[in-house]
């Protein structure tokens, strides 16, 4: 007995040496009467897990005192795994270790001393139940198989890319031990869980999760680019109260700033999320939320989101349309809209300067690594997305299933569409008659004498972003007090005060009827930031363009008597060309406003400047005069 005590003094005191411990090496797990666990008893501290003679567990290296547990698990399951976990066998490692974690054995119910007398109880934290979905995978079917996201010399050499040697399979195997040293808690100093090294920046994860390119099978490593993202690099202070890790900051914390090896929110992607939850809201947005969120669990302070998605916003996943890491680039029959649809968890870089960054319509940084849909096709996924519009079509595209929602306001029925009206790709795309420079440059030989060099920042008089050829979608839907053109808000279209999430007010006209009496005219204009055309003036010059008729001789009698841009213009692009309604300078008029001449079809002479048809009661004649 007093050998075997001698080894195990000597053994741990080898660790001790090691990790430059000085308190209790057992920490937690000295269950003897002057040690430091929760729950105590009156075994000496080794006696309550081995035994010098007939230990249980087959195969049996440790001399296991405590009774083994004989309950199923559970295992750790998502869409995205390639390893699944097995059963632990009875006596390897896990089994051990959950001969007491599982909850279902009292401690201290030792095989060859019975039940011990115990007082106190085991931290709640630490007591991981029979269902494991929550818990990272372990145990799982060996030989193990290769994945993008896993380091290459798992599976070819059975090794992690841990440079100090701590972590390590077990049995070419990933067991509890792999990760945590039952003998010594504190080589962490600050995770004090039993760890195997310091986990701070990540470590331990990325000991066999690879962050660098990779693909496998034809899939992409979704933590590519992690030691350049804001998630690896930030600075900001974490609070203690939501349980955000172990780590004084969002770059030590890493991975645990989202993600619980334990007793995770859900368990797919084991997400860490809110204490306490966030209600009617999906696992992958609050688990972001917990500190994009506006509140004090990280200083500095950084973009409230949360409050963004209290105005007109993109619609939250529900029990019909969840979010799934593994779902297809191509949202059919599936429009959602959490962070991670839009924003790379593992790759977003915050945008300091919005001078700085490349123009449109180049992906900004804070959503690197997002998915998106080629505009050549409408199918080819982009991963990752280069061009912003390119994450836009995951929904706004070729997607079956699309709706329209009567939150999101007032929608045209345009003279000239589609057959889907709600399919951008052949609005905007190159071969569009005349639309926005969105997915092309703008058209070179019919420059609007309206255009302003500079875009207007929220204030309507300060110059923001220089005219380039292109723009961004995110330059007309956007957070209506965004820091890109003057806010204090975030930037992107999380939510606005204004219907379809625009960054500034834009009336659509409507009627009753096609042809009769518009109902919101709004004469006299406002053309100020507070007025019906705001979202156009950021652009174009109103007063001296639009009301002066440089444009078009009558465009001034049209402003002036209350009609909206609406009326006559499309917001996106004319996709197929019309004999009729050629397209230019974005005319296709709507068709719940206006009424057809005489039978015919609505029509537009640009040489002319002249129209037919009906509108505000009013017979618009295809020689220009028009008739009450």
């Amino acid at each position: 007995m007093r050998r075997l005590l001698l080894i195990g003094t000597l053994l741990v005191s080898g660790l001790l040496a090691q990790a430059q411990v000085t308190s209790d090496v057992l920490g937690a797990h000295n269950l003897s009467a002057s040690g430091s666990s929760p729950i105590k008893g009156g075994l000496d501290p080794c006696m309550y897990c081995h035994v010098p003679h007939s230990g249980v567990g087959t195969p049996n290296p440790a001399l296991w005192s405590q009774t083994l547990s004989t309950q199923p698990y559970s295992t750790y399951a998502s869409t995205t795994l390639h390893n699944s976990s097995e059963q632990p066998t009875a006596g390897a490692d896990s089994s051990l270790c959950l001969s007491c974690h599982d909850g279902t054995v009292a401690v201290g119910q030792t095989q060859p001393f019975g039940q011990i007398k115990m007082t106190g109880n085991m931290n709640v934290t630490d007591v991981f139940g029979t269902n494991l979905q929550k818990s990272h995978p372990f145990s799982m079917k060996t030989p193990l198989q290769d994945a993008p996201d896993l380091v290459a010399s798992l599976v070819a050499s059975h090794k992690t890319d841990d440079p100090l040697g701590a972590v390590k399979l077990i049995n070419n195997d990933v067991e509890c031990t792999s990760c945590h040293s039952p003998h010594v808690q504190a080589i962490d100093t600050l995770s004090k869980n039993f760890l195997v090294r310091d986990s701070s920046s990540g470590q331990l994860c990325t000991s066999c999760h690879e962050t660098n390119a990779r693909t496998i099978g034809g899939q992409s490593n979704p933590l590519a680019g992690w030691s350049a993202s804001i998630h690896a690099t930030a600075g900001n202070v974490i609070a203690n109260p939501p349980l955000l890790g172990s780590y004084p900051s969002v770059a030590r914390n890493a991975c645990l700033s989202c993600h619980m090896p334990h007793n995770a929110m859900v368990g797919a992607r084991l997400l860490r999320g809110p204490n306490p939850p966030v209600p009617n809201l999906d696992s992958a947005t609050q688990d972001c939320m917990t500190c994009h969120n506006g509140g004090s669990n990280i200083t500095p302070a950084i973009p409230d989101i949360y409050s963004e998605f209290t105005k007109i916003a993109h619609p939250y996943p529900n029990q019909g349309n969840a979010h799934d890491a593994g779902e297809a680039a191509l949202l059919n029959m599936n429009r959602h809209s959490t962070c991670v649809d839009c924003h790379g968890p593992h790759s977003s870089m915050a945008v300091t300067s919005f001078s700085t960054v490349l123009p449109p319509p180049t992906i900004r940084p804070s959503q690197a690594g997002a998915l998106g849909i080629s505009a050549t096709d409408g199918t080819t996924v982009m991963n990752p997305a280069v061009n912003q519009y390119e994450n836009c079509l995951r929904c706004h595209g070729t997607s079956t299933g699309k709706q329209t929602q009567i939150v999101f306001g007032y929608l045209p029925m345009r003279a000239v569409a589609a057959n889907d009206p709600l399919n951008l790709i052949p609005q905007m795309s190159a071969s569009a008659t005349s639309s926005h420079p969105v997915m092309h440059d703008r058209n070179s030989a019919l420059l609007q004498p309206s255009l302003l060099t500079s875009m207007l920042n929220l204030d309507g008089k300060t110059q923001g972003r220089g005219m380039g050829t292109r723009i961004y979608c995110t330059d007309c839907h956007n957070s209506d007090d965004n820091r890109e053109f003057g806010g204090i808000g975030p930037n992107g279209p999380h939510g606005s005060k204004w219907l379809h999430i625009l960054e500034r007010r834009y009336e659509f006209s409507q009627a009753p009827g096609p042809g009769q009496r518009v109902t919101n005219l709004f004469p006299n204009p406002d053309l100020t930031v507070n007025g019906p055309y705001a979202l156009c003036g950021k652009c174009h010059d109103l007063s001296s363009q639009i009301i002066a008729n440089t444009s078009w001789t009558q465009h001034s009698m049209h402003i002036n008597a209350g009609f909206s841009c609406s009326t006559c213009h499309t917001a996106h692009g004319m996709a197929p060309s019309s004999g009729n309604l050629t397209g230019e300078r974005l005319i296709n008029f709507d068709l719940k406003v206006v009424a057809p001449y005489a039978g015919l079809p609505v029509s537009y002479n640009r040489g002319t400047g002249t129209c037919a048809l009906v509108c505000h009661g009013t017979v618009h004649n295809p020689n220009g005069t028009v008739t009450p």
